[in-house]
């Protein structure tokens, strides 16, 4: 079962689309369970000024994408990098076990339009692609 919260960012997500000025983007998937996450960023002065997402795959998967555009406005690049999934869950009261996975790949994401950005203006990055961990122990991605 969903929560409320779930339900209104996957019935009315925030922040859908691509951003035309976007200086960080990133895209993660899962082949195994089908999600596709891309995430836009605009970011000035070390502030993500503006961010908007684009997602295929479930509710649940357009739910943590929104919440994860909500959760990242505003906040330092320091900031939206230590967003986890975790908290993305938190902030939509709850997610099902086999729906976890989703949160993970808003935190990915995340960290993916980060290194992008990073990239862009010299910084050394570590690549870190996603790859299931099993956190939702969905047979899928196993």
């Amino acid at each position: 079962m969903y929560s409320s919260k779930v339900m209104d960012h996957f019935s009315n997500p925030r922040n859908v689309g691509e951003l035309p000025d976007a200086n960080a983007i990133g895209e993660v998937g899962n082949a195994k369970c089908g999600d596709i996450m891309k995430i836009y960023m605009k970011i000035e002065d070390n502030i993500v000024k503006d961010v908007s997402f684009k997602t295929f795959g479930c509710g649940a998967a357009i739910a943590t994408s929104s919440m994860a555009t909500e959760l990242v406005k505003g906040k330092t690049v320091e900031e939206a990098l230590d967003i986890t999934n975790k908290a993305v869950m938190e902030a939509l009261d709850g997610l099902p076990p086999v729906k976890v996975h989703c949160s993970v790949l808003a935190e990915e994401a995340i960290k993916a339009a980060i290194n992008n950005y990073k990239k862009s203006i010299g910084e050394q990055v570590v690549d870190d692609e996603y790859t299931c961990n099993s956190c939702c122990h969905n047979k899928k991605c196993e």
